[in-house]
């Protein structure tokens, strides 16, 4: 069997949240994402689900959530996306440091790894985040939305994931079959197994690490954890292939699933962490224009038949702006979706 191509990195990563009213707060006002996609959880109706993203969407910038607010608490642990890294530009640590300290955002003294400085620090649910000084190419593919966070400070997209898992050699054999390659292996100060950390590297700019650790540490799903991370496989052909090779290795991924903005496998790795192969197109601007991005929700496909049962069990929100304010949904423009 041929080799599939390679994985260019991260697609997005969705987690587990509890209000959403805060978690539209922190992810926008906090830390100046753009919300490119209001809509509901697919297979939950019922749930929103909130897509954080730079100003385009570019694949690799994209953090979702579920804000599910009658779940537990989570407990960060092994079979788990333990860690979320995202790119910020070099220099602006001490920015983010003061930001925080004005938002009251818990944070952890920085630690170096791989030669790159990492700032730790956590959203209100616990979600264990960093951010990672790097000097960004001169062809940076990402699109810094500027509303709250200035363009030299903005994050530019997804550094990498860490997985805590109880036996990592299988799914670091995993990891090379979708064309990530190993690029080192040091034992780094933060990390809360305290064991080595060894990194892969996939094939594109943004999103293209991924750290592997060894833990047996207890985990939990719930708010504060990652429900699943998405590797891009661009086209319906680079995913099929992929699909091919994962099912060769003796794991079991679903046939192609339509999720409206994307195009979806999911299997869970070897210790259970769930990932999902994602397209390229027809990206976050198929059904909004790209001004308007976020500014209304959208109701996939089949579910817009349902939009008044749906939008009378959601809670109401409001978007952070810089004036201030906030944005109410549009009740015209809804019910003309």
């Amino acid at each position: 069997m041929a080799d599939p191509n390679p994985t260019p990195g991260i697609h997005h990563v969705t987690c587990v949240a509890s209000d959403p009213q805060q978690n539209l707060d922190f992810w926008v006002e906090t830390l100046g994402l753009r919300l490119v996609k209001r809509s509901i959880n697919q297979d939950d109706p019922s749930t929103y689900h909130f897509f954080f993203a730079d100003a385009e969407g570019t694949p690799g910038t994209s953090m979702t959530f579920f804000p599910w607010g009658d779940m537990q608490q989570g407990k960060v642990g092994s079979g788990q996306v333990a860690r979320i890294a995202f790119r910020v530009p070099e220099g602006s640590l001490d920015y983010w440091e003061a930001r925080f300290d004005e938002y009251g955002v818990d944070y952890d003294e920085r630690v170096e790894r791989f030669g790159e400085s990492v700032l730790p620090f956590r959203d209100p649910d616990g979600l264990p985040v960093e951010l990672v000084a790097v000097d960004l190419p001169d062809d940076e593919p990402t699109v810094p939305w500027t509303a709250f966070v200035s363009e030299e400070h903005a994050i530019r997209g997804f550094h990498s994931v860490t997985l805590w898992l109880t036996d990592p050699d299988p799914t670091i054999d995993l990891l090379e079959t979708m064309g990530l390659e190993r690029v080192g292996t040091e034992q780094s100060p933060g990390d809360t197994p305290g064991d080595e950390r060894t990194r892969f590297a996939a094939a594109g700019e943004v999103g293209k690490y991924v750290d592997v650790l060894p833990t047996v540490e207890a985990s939990r799903q719930g708010h504060g954890t990652v429900h699943h991370v998405a590797f891009q496989t661009p086209t319906d052909d680079d995913q099929a292939e992929m699909r091919t090779a994962v099912r060769s290795m003796g794991l079991r991924p679903t046939q192609q699933i339509d999720r409206h903005w994307f195009r979806s496998v999911y299997f869970r790795e070897f210790d259970g962490v769930l990932f999902e192969l994602a397209t390229k197109d027809p990206g976050y601007a198929s059904d909004e224009p790209l001004d308007d991005l976020g500014g209304r929700l959208v109701l996939p496909g089949k579910f817009e038949d349902r939009r008044t049962e749906i939008e009378a069990t959601l809670p109401d929100v409001t978007i952070p702006t810089p004036e201030g304010k906030s944005e109410q949904p549009d009740a015209e423009a809804d019910a003309d979706d």
